[in-house]
């Protein structure tokens, strides 16, 4: 019996150099493709960009489907080519080396006038896949276009500068093509930038590729981007309200795992991709997915009535009306801002001597400090209160855990940024009550519906309704206080896991 030969698809085998730049896979490029009507495959004037190419993969499956669905216009295999190459697809290499990968992916050549093209109808090696070198414009140590950090990416010629021409309005491609009408614009774009701030700090640019698309006014906009700008992220407010407004937005696919996405790759917050149809109104159709496959769909607005965050997961919106139907203050009134007491993270406190004697939390150290040290919120010190991490990852699977386990603050006690403050209280018995609802599965999953990011600022808990702490919570109590059905108290179930309370001494 002889052995079958296994021919896998190149462009399914390369490996992602960062979770910025992330390769898209042919199974997930005709993902996307399958939102767009059929019948643009079989137009001959259908024109494609591909605003960010990596490995040419969508050009490459676009070209499929007219390769198919022009075989009516033209009977002539290279002459139906010659059409589609040098008419219908066009992309921009986001670096010289994904410029040539795409030429090499869609034309069968490096270049794509060469001996070995499948396209016999150029004359300049670089086809419709646009690169050229192209450095930011400086001005108070940013790019004035994209927001780059000067320090970082002022590299000269030797090194990518990473100034992407889509978003930079004076990169030659828009001179180049300054006629050109683009019916379709998919891709999936760079997510961030280094800004030259500490431990990798970045900013997010993903959103400018979608509002530069916009701007050009396709007639349909496909584009596959992270999560975060749901309900936070670097720079993404304004982005975020004009992505909740536009009724232009016809399907929103969630992914909360990235992993259901790009496999290996961990996204915090997860990874979206939506179609945008121009001068449509309406509600949108928006698909959940856990483990690669649909959970629930539902056509609804991106914005609910008064709220400034985009909320998920479809099942979770009765959930949320009807706690929100209480009119209750809620818990972020009790957390602090970061830095409770003035001290970074990278403070560790000292040992203990005459001095130094007010207890000191850092992360994963217990340590102390003088009194006269503490800058802010020195009253605090004395009170019962409870400390939560600031930063948690949640991860990619469900059920999750949420936010990071609180632990009581016994009085003379203080934190470094490591962890917000929840309170001050007058009595211990009250600090604990509170950290008995923060346990409680229904907390964390009012936490869940605004948490997309590893950071919990306090605004994270404004869907948590304010309790009577007189009393301590359990998930039963609260069931039943706000009248939950039983489908809905297995939703919360299934997406948050039990967590003990502990003490740390």
């Amino acid at each position: 019996m002889s052995k079958q030969i296994y021919n896998p698809d190149v462009l399914s085998c390369i490996a992602n150099l960062s979770s910025d730049e992330v390769f898209t896979s042919p199974q997930l490029a005709n993902q996307l493709l399958d939102l767009l009507p059929p019948e643009l495959f079989s137009d001959p004037t259908t024109t494609f960009l591909d605003p960010c190419s990596k490995s040419g993969v969508f050009l490459r499956e676009i070209t499929k489907r007219l390769i198919k669905g022009l075989e009516s216009h033209f009977p002539d295999l290279q002459e139906r080519l010659n059409h589609i190459f040098t008419k219908q697809i066009f992309g921009i290499g986001i670096t010289e080396l994904t410029a040539q990968l795409s030429r090499r992916s869609l034309y069968c050549s490096r270049h794509a006038n060469g001996e070995y093209s499948v396209c016999t109808a150029f004359a300049e090696a670089d086809g419709n896949i646009f690169y050229t070198s192209l450095l930011h414009q400086w001005q108070s140590g940013r790019c004035v276009e994209c927001g780059a950090s000067q320090e970082v990416f002022e590299r000269g010629e030797a090194l990518e500068s990473h100034a992407y021409h889509f978003i930079h309005s004076y990169s030659p491609f828009f001179e180049q093509y300054k006629d050109m009408k683009f019916d379709v614009i998919i891709g999936n774009p760079p997510y961030q930038l280094s800004d030259g701030g500490a431990q990798a700090s970045a900013r997010p640019i993903y959103q400018k590729f979608v509002e530069q698309a916009k701007k050009l006014q396709p007639e349909y906009l496909v584009m596959i981007i992270p999560a975060r700008w749901y309900a936070g992220g670097k720079g993404l407010d304004e982005f975020r309200m004009t992505m909740l407004q536009d009724q232009q937005i016809r399907e929103l696919h969630d992914f909360p795992n990235s992993q259901d996405c790009f496999a290996g790759v961990v996204i915090e917050g997860g990874i979206c991709y939506f179609l945008w149809q121009k001068g449509t109104t309406g509600m949108t159709t928006v698909f959940s997915y856990e483990n690669g496959r649909v959970i629930s769909q539902a056509t609804r607005y991106l914005q609910e009535k008064n709220l400034e965050i985009f909320i998920r997961d479809n099942q979770a919106i009765n959930i949320l009306h009807k706690i929100l139907g209480f009119n209750e203050n809620n818990f972020s009134q009790l957390i602090s801002s970061r830095k409770p007491f003035g001290f970074a993270t990278t403070f560790k406190g000292y040992a203990r001597t005459k001095d130094n004697t007010v207890k000191f939390y850092a992360n994963k150290e217990v340590n102390y400090i003088c009194r006269d040290d503490v800058r802010m919120n020195q009253d605090w010190i004395n009170l019962h209160k409870v400390f939560i991490s600031y930063a948690y990852g949640m991860g990619n699977e469900a059920p999750y855990q949420v936010i990071n386990k609180p632990f009581l603050g016994e009085p003379n006690s203080c934190c470094s940024e490591t962890y917000l403050v929840i309170g001050p209280f007058e009595k211990k018995e009250i600090a604990e009550n509170v950290i008995s609802y923060i346990c409680t599965k229904f907390f964390r999953f009012m936490v869940f519906l605004k948490k997309n990011t590893q950071h919990a600022t306090k605004n994270t808990y404004q869907f948590v309704p304010m309790q009577d702490f007189s009393q301590r919570w359990d998930d039963q109590k609260l069931y039943t206080k706000y009248s939950l059905t039983e489908e809905e108290i297995a939703f919360i179930e299934s997406m948050v896991r039990p967590m003990e309370i502990i003490d740390v001494e």
